[in-house]
């Protein structure tokens, strides 16, 4: 089975309206649309643009994000609908029994609408946002098979990729945002990693340009790819496709789910197949 995917370089800026960030929005999704795309990634906490539009003169704080969320689900389950895309809507801030939380959205073209909490948090997302983090892991099914939504920091932590391949996800999307390079290579090389040692497939992005007036997101360092094992049917570095590094862009791959398979049975190395449950215990169960 194969799948086209593409994903979104958000261009972080300054807006006055909700309808400003619903015209960009819509701009990716029509992009992806044109190459016949059939899932679109946009970034972790993208929807901190909405943060950027003046009240009183002054930006909005994360507390603020929240009393977007309808508005927000309508515009991604409209165009879900329009365009027959399965869009994951990178992740936005949500607020449950009065706390918040940073939030995969998985958005079906027959309306429904998948959530999945970022499970571990950063430190800014504990001192300075006051986020909390997600309590379970979910894979989601979709006509292209099982698939997983693991947000920015949750990939450097080999136990839930594990856990969610062993549940059947064949590729991960990673929406993600970092400030800086060291961020954005602690989440870059956790994903090759991730794919290496559970032969699936990796869709990554970031957040990229700026926020002068929102604190923590007024840098931003990203770039789109689609990462694969390291193995004889995949590019030698395991990358299908990447953007440029800080440009506004959309990237497209198509996605061969039974080379994962091969790969898994006859590679070169077959590391899921190899793991020595007499040494260490099964993290996928």
């Amino acid at each position: 089975m194969k799948l086209r995917v593409s994903a979104v370089q958000y261009h972080l800026h300054t807006i006055a309206s909700f309808d400003e960030f619903a015209a960009q929005v819509t701009h990716y999704v029509k992009t992806a649309e044109e190459f016949n795309t059939e899932f679109v990634l946009f970034p972790e906490f993208f929807t901190t643009q909405l943060m950027s539009i003046s009240k009183n003169g002054k930006a909005q704080a994360i507390e603020n994000l929240p009393d977007y969320t309808e508005q927000y689900y309508e515009l991604f389950s409209s165009l879900a609908k329009e365009t027959g895309i399965h869009i994951i809507g990178g992740t936005h801030v949500i607020r449950k029994e009065d706390k918040l939380y940073n939030a995969a959205h998985l958005f079906y073209p027959d309306g429904r609408i998948a959530v999945q909490p970022k499970l571990h948090m950063t430190p800014t997302e504990v001192k300075e946002w006051k986020v909390t983090p997600g309590e379970d892991v979910q894979v989601f099914d979709t006509p292209k098979g099982k698939i997983a939504l693991l947000t920015c920091y949750d990939i450097e932590f080999p136990e839930i990729v594990r856990k969610v391949r062993g549940m059947g996800a064949d590729v991960i999307f990673c929406p993600s945002c970092t400030d800086d390079r060291h961020g954005f290579h602690r989440v870059r090389y956790s994903c090759h990693a991730r794919t290496i040692e559970n032969q699936v497939y990796v869709v990554t992005t970031g957040t990229v340009g700026s926020l002068p007036t929102v604190d923590f997101m007024r840098g931003n360092m990203g770039q789109a790819a689609v990462i694969t094992p390291n193995d004889v049917p995949f590019p030698p570095q395991g990358i299908m496709v990447e953007g440029e590094l800080n440009h506004d862009m959309i990237v497209t791959a198509d996605l061969d789910l039974a080379l994962l398979e091969e790969v898994r049975a006859n590679g070169s190395v077959t590391t899921w197949r190899d793991r020595r449950f007499d040494l260490y215990p099964d993290l996928s169960k």
